[in-house]
């Protein structure tokens, strides 16, 4: 948005020199009361937030569009613009206007921009780098993330700037794509000259920003990361061989400068992301499942259901936890013991959950503290947080269980500041600190005789009024105040004669006139000094606390990582109990054996009085490795391998489980294969999304992995659908190194075959039953496999017209019969199909014709007794058209 300084205004030309700075952000541009945008600017914002757009003339042959919202709305508007995906740069107003111009009064010689009020770039805001609740999720991580493509790897890096939590890894190109998926940051760096890779490997539906290429080089990025820890090496952090990971954190780090966000020493640490830990989910996994977020508007997620946490750290960490089970038996125990605990002793339960109550968003605080930016409101509900953490610590070290001791234990009470905070402000304190009253009462001298003056000051221009009241016999008089006088007497008309003559007349109103006397102003000036002494020392004292605060932002980062552990687990609990779930058994053996399992999200939507189906599912690398469903369309078989996998998932984050009772052998991966859906924007189809799904399957499945496979080859033609899913079945029974666990829901019926030639191969079909011509759905998963899909009767219940579907029949036993002889080519006769059209077509009254069929359904609908002759008209008229689409 280059522009010739030629012709412009003074503030125009401010706001193109800001403008300069961050030519990729919008920048709002603080003029008095309002924030404004200009040109292109303003045009996109315009769009983005529905607001009116202008033109003003600056000065120039023709104006600039500007559209702008007051500066109090910043907060209902600025997120708007952060969530479409925009970097926005908000230029303020460093001096008061007000001060700036008795500042430059009676000088000479001052150019124009000499006397523009100062402005600068207070803040950049980027979908990635937001501190303000305004804009954040309170239950969900704002992670920046970085990408750098190295030699041999490829590193990644994420940071939530407003939690301090910052993570470095890395690894081959799935791998970094899977943890983006995982991670889901609001925004990703990258090397501008390596654009056509990142296109390549992570797409392009993520907000991206691209950095230059000298700031991905890993000596820059050491400096930049040695330079914040004050460390020597990074070699404590358990990151110094992650080379690549160590580019890509650094590049955070140069982001946050260019951001202008310096105030970061809430970024005490630099963690691994240790792959080895964690159940590998990809993202066609976490979407298919709806762990996070459900695939349709109206739809619920298993983290809908299973979120039930007090703090805003806890949600946070929950959602964490569903992305990333764990593959360690001893920790999973550890969790389930603790949520086992919450069961037995429902005292301890109700003590955390209350005390939980009152924490508050206590990670985000201590980091606004950090940056400097915390409101006297947020230091006083620091200070409840850490007096709630007080039974809390007690509790949890008087336990038996372990884990909950070690908590106790780590449990940081920062009883000197919690003191501090009581002692300095007041319980009750303003959300800004310019609006005063927020430093304690008695906590310091100066403040309390300033805050006396004030108070007597006021008192005494009470007392000057009722004194001149009985001098002069103005019973009406009374002191007032406004910001271009000051303080005045007001008299009506009617006692004008009655004003003494040292008194000096400062404005006439229609029906009063004011005065002003030199007593009068003389208490002014105290008052109004007091006024701003206070507001100035006020602020300087709440500084200076939160200065001291930030020593303590390390102890309070582990007490908030440590409430949202338990609170995660009591979360569990709550669930548990109030779906029924049980206890699973982790192991390290190869068998998943789930007894009466159940959907977790399903069973919460069913309509009241209505009962979940349960089922049983085993699964083993011996007997029973790869299980064949099959049965009708709408029976259940998709909810039967959803299941499946939210139980493992479930069990392995930690969770009871929705079932009788659950087995669960260590799972490393989890992979799906469900649902129809297409890329149309990248040229794939849904027959090569689904084969690229697959494809991403058999490259990366292990004998300890779960694979759930639903009507894989439903895209292209039978033969080749057969022909595929047959092949992709084989290839995990019998390659040694992809033996997994699978469930494989299919209607190709000729898979059922399978079973008669690999031994670990088990046919089961989801029931039905026919009464009447009607199918009824069981779904209760049986031995053996079924034949039938039903298909048919389910476009029948769609609401499909009852002339498709009964044509549809008749095509159906036509191609039913030439399949059932034997030695004949089984293709479909479109000869028979075609002659049993036409025979019928002779018979008025075998209607086997669709066009027959309407007229017939449009007859039989009548209400003879209710028509009138008009209606019998149109009604005939349309049965003629149906006969006569084209009116001949």
């Amino acid at each position: 948005m280059a522009k010739d300084e030629k012709g412009l205004t003074p503030m125009m030309k401010q706001f193109f020199s800001m403008k300069a700075k961050h030519p990729d952000a919008l920048l709002l541009f603080r003029c008095g009361d309002f924030y404004e945008t200009y040109c292109d600017d303003a045009i996109e914002t315009s769009k983005i937030l529905g607001i009116t757009l202008t033109k003003r003339n600056n000065g120039a042959a023709s104006g600039d569009e500007m559209a702008g919202f007051p500066h109090h709305a910043l907060d209902t508007y600025l997120p708007k613009l952060v969530r479409a995906g925009k970097r926005v740069a908000i230029c303020d107003q460093l001096e008061d206007p007000k001060k700036k111009r008795e500042e430059i009064k009676g000088k000479r010689g001052l150019t124009a921009m000499d006397k523009m009020v100062k402005r600068g770039i207070t803040e950049l805001v980027t979908p990635g780098v937001a501190m303000g609740d305004n804009v954040l999720n309170y239950k969900e991580n704002n992670f920046l993330a970085a990408v750098h493509f190295g030699k041999g790897a490829c590193g990644v890096s994420f940071l939530d700037i407003s939690t301090g939590e910052f993570l470095t890894g890395e690894g081959s190109f799935d791998y970094v794509e899977k943890l983006i998926g995982n991670f889901a940051p609001k925004e990703v760096l990258y090397n501008r000259e390596r654009k056509q890779d990142f296109l390549k490997y992570f797409g392009s539906r993520i907000c991206t920003f691209e950095l230059d290429e000298w700031v991905f080089t890993e000596q820059t990025a050491r400096q930049k990361l040695l330079k914040h820890f004050k460390t020597k090496n990074l070699k404590g952090f358990g990151t110094d061989h992650l080379h690549n990971g160590i580019v890509a954190a650094g590049a955070i780090m140069q982001y946050l400068e260019i951001t202008q966000h310096t105030n970061i020493s809430h970024i005490t640490s630099l963690a691994r992301i240790e792959e080895e830990k964690y159940v590998r989910l990809d993202r066609f996994t976490i979407r298919s499942l709806e762990l996070v977020a459900p695939m349709h508007d109206e739809g619920t997620s298993l983290l809908n259901v299973l979120d039930r946490t007090v703090t805003p750290m806890g949600g946070r960490m929950l959602r964490r936890w569903m992305v990333f089970p764990l593959k360690d038996v001893k920790t999973i125990n550890e969790r389930l013991d603790v949520v086992d605990y919450f069961f037995r002793e429902p005292d301890f339960r109700i003590c955390v959950d209350e005390q939980f109550h009152r924490v508050g968003d206590l990670e985000r605080i201590i980091s606004r503290v950090a940056a400097g930016r915390v409101s006297p409101r947020e230091v006083v509900q620091l200070k409840n947080a850490l007096m709630a953490l007080q039974p809390v610590k007690s509790a949890c070290s008087s336990t038996n269980n372990e884990v909950l001791k070690r908590i106790g234990e780590q449990i940081n009470l920062c009883e000197s500041l919690r003191e501090r905070i009581e002692n300095e402000i007041h319980p009750d304190p303003p959300q800004l600190v310019a609006k005063g009253d927020v430093i304690a009462d008695g906590f310091n001298s100066e403040l309390d005789e300033l805050r006396a003056i004030r108070t007597g000051g006021k008192q005494y221009l009470i007392e000057i009024q009722q004194k001149e009241i009985e001098q002069t016999g103005i019973t009406s008089l009374k002191v007032g105040f406004n910001n271009v006088f000051g303080y005045y007497l007001e008299v009506r008309n009617t006692f004008r004669n009655k004003v003494p003559a040292d008194w000096i007349r400062k404005q006439t109103l229609a029906q009063a006139e004011r005065y002003i006397t030199p007593e009068l102003k003389e208490y002014e000036a105290k008052i109004l000094g007091a006024d701003e002494k206070i507001l100035a020392l006020e602020a300087k004292l709440f500084a200076e606390l939160v200065q001291d605060m930030q020593t303590f932002i390390p102890q309070i980062q582990i007490n908030a990582n440590l409430i949202a552990h338990v609170d995660c687990l009591l979360s569990f609990a709550k669930t548990a109990e109030a779906q029924r779930y049980v206890r699973p058994v982790i192991d390290e053996e190869n068998v998943i054996d789930i007894r009466q399992g159940r959907h977790p999200v399903i069973e919460t939507q069913l309509p009241i009085g209505e009962q979940y189906v349960p089922n049983d599912v085993l699964l083993d690398s011996e007997h029973q490795q790869i299980m064949i469903i099959t049965g009708p369309n709408m029976a259940g078989k998709s909810a039967l391998l959803r299941q499946t996998a939210l139980i493992v998932l479930l069990a392995q984050a930690g969770s009871f489980v929705p079932a009788e009772s659950a087995r669960i052998g260590l799972v490393d991966k989890i992979f799906t294969r469900v649902g129809a859906s297409d890329n149309i924007s990248l040229g794939e189809s849904t027959f090569m999304v689904e084969m690229t799904e697959a494809a991403n399957i058999l490259n990366n499945v292990t004998p300890r992995s779960l694979v759930l496979f639903d009507e894989l080859g439903r895209g292209t033609s039978t033969y080749d659908g057969i022909s595929i899913a047959w092949a992709i079945v084989e290839h995990l029974h019998e390659q040694p190194r992809a033996r997994a666990r699978t469930l494989f829901a299919t209607h190709y019926h000729e898979l059922n075959e399978m079973e008669k030639i690999f031994k670990r191969i088990r046919n089961y079909n989801v029931a039905v039953q026919e009464q009447n011509g009607r199918v009824i759905f069981i779904r209760k998963l049986q031995r053996g496999g079924s034949e039938h899909s039903f298909g048919i009767h389910v476009a029948e219940i769609a609401g499909m017209p009852p002339s498709i579907v009964k044509r549809a029949g008749v095509v159906l036993r036509e191609l039913e019969a030439d399949n059932s002889q034997v030695g004949t080519n089984t293709r479909p006769s479109a000869k028979k199909l075609e002659q049993s059209r036409e025979g019928v077509q002779l018979s008025f009254y075998q209607l086997n014709d669709p066009v027959l069929q309407q007229i017939r359904d449009e007859i039989l609908g009548l209400d003879i007794n209710n028509l009138t002759p008009m209606d019998a008209l149109n009604r005939l008229n349309d049965i003629k058209r149906i006969v006569s689409p084209n009116g001949a």
